[in-house]
């Protein structure tokens, strides 16, 4: 259900999850809409973006970021629109972007959003290829994965939002490019609409057969947001002086302890010694942000030459969200998953 009412919807955290969120982690609540003050304006939520690092927020471990507290909003990217201001940058109709979080309604003073003005095309795809998720691939790729032509690049949950854009990006810069995604549907997507070279069913019994089957001449870059299982498989087929940028790690998210089986780390370590290889962990606008512009203004260019193609899994009503979030660290989602909050 959109908003309709005078009230603020706001989904808060209840708990911190043990494992794998529940329902019960994450609370509905309903108050009066913010008014604004000198100096601010009140932004009505039209599209919620749903991403992975939202379950790092949601447990007090030490973090790059500071947790969500129990009891407030949680947090997340939004594109919204001014319903009212008195903020002399901002005017009714406007178009805004930034991280209010999950609620119908929210304040600003203009220090946390971007004014994209009254005119705006496709705002969902603020959130997903034009946005966060598309500037972490192109980023990513580029600057820590370097790729050259004739290279073989290899991309984790590759329909996904920053994956199905890292192989794109990488076929563009003409290497060979294969995918890796869960199951038959995803696979196809990812060879037949986005083009890449190949990919691989990680649910495969064999997929660490068929991963290097696909692979003969090893991996010179991994685009790594999986981690888990798939960075078993990749390892050995790593070249001298492959580039692994890290933008996530979706597989241990929900873990509660370490992995079974044998520490890997002795290995990895001399492996990155053996083979020079470069693994960078980043944290897209913290180390990148001065860049956004330029990104902006490539990717735009691809998409509306067709050279860049996405997906967008739109959920309807922000009472869905909780139920959308969880599905998405299950792999349930086939695109960039947004919640529609209220009608543009």
């Amino acid at each position: 259900m959109s908003q309709q009412s005078p009230h603020n919807r706001r989904i808060v955290l209840a708990s911190r999850p043990h494992g794998e969120p529940t329902p019960e982690n994450l609370r509905l609540e309903t108050g009066e809409v913010p008014q604004p003050a000198a100096g601010q304006a009140l932004l009505r939520t039209v599209y919620l973006s749903l991403d992975p690092y939202m379950r790092g927020r949601m447990s007090d471990a030490p973090s790059y970021a500071p947790p969500v507290e129990v009891g407030g909003v949680m947090v997340a990217g939004a594109v919204s629109r001014v319903v009212a201001s008195q903020h002399p940058d901002f005017t009714p109709g406007d178009w805004v972007l930034g991280s209010t979080g999950w609620q119908d309604y929210s304040l600003t003073d203009g220090s946390n959003v971007r004014n994209l003005g009254a005119h705006l095309k496709h705002p969902s795809r603020l959130l997903g290829v034009l946005g966060m998720p598309g500037f972490t691939a192109y980023m990513g790729l580029l600057d820590i994965g370097q790729p050259q032509p004739g290279e073989t690049v290899v991309v984790a949950a590759a329909s996904g939002a920053v994956g199905s854009v890292v192989g794109q990006v990488a076929k563009l810069k003409g290497c060979r490019v294969i995918g890796i995604a869960g199951g038959a549907e995803k696979c196809r997507y990812v060879r037949e609409e986005l083009k890449f070279d190949e990919c691989i069913d990680h649910r495969a019994d064999d997929f660490a057969r068929l991963l290097a089957q696909a692979c003969p001449n090893g991996i010179d870059v991994y685009f790594e947001n999986v981690g888990g299982a798939v960075f078993d498989a990749v390892m050995p087929l790593l070249n001298a002086r492959a580039r692994i940028p890290v933008c996530g790690i979706i597989a241990q998210y929900n873990a509660t302890a370490l992995p079974s089986g044998p520490d890997r780390l002795p290995m990895l370590q001399a492996l990155i010694l053996r083979k020079r290889i470069r693994m960078q962990g980043f944290i897209i606008f913290d180390d990148y942000a001065p860049r956004f512009g330029e990104f902006l203004q490539q990717m735009e260019t691809w998409v509306d030459q067709g050279h860049i193609k996405f997906r967008e899994d739109i959920i309807d009503g922000l009472e869905n969200a909780p139920q959308a979030f969880i599905g998405l660290l299950r792999g349930k989602n086939f695109g960039k998953l947004i919640v529609r909050v209220a009608a543009e």
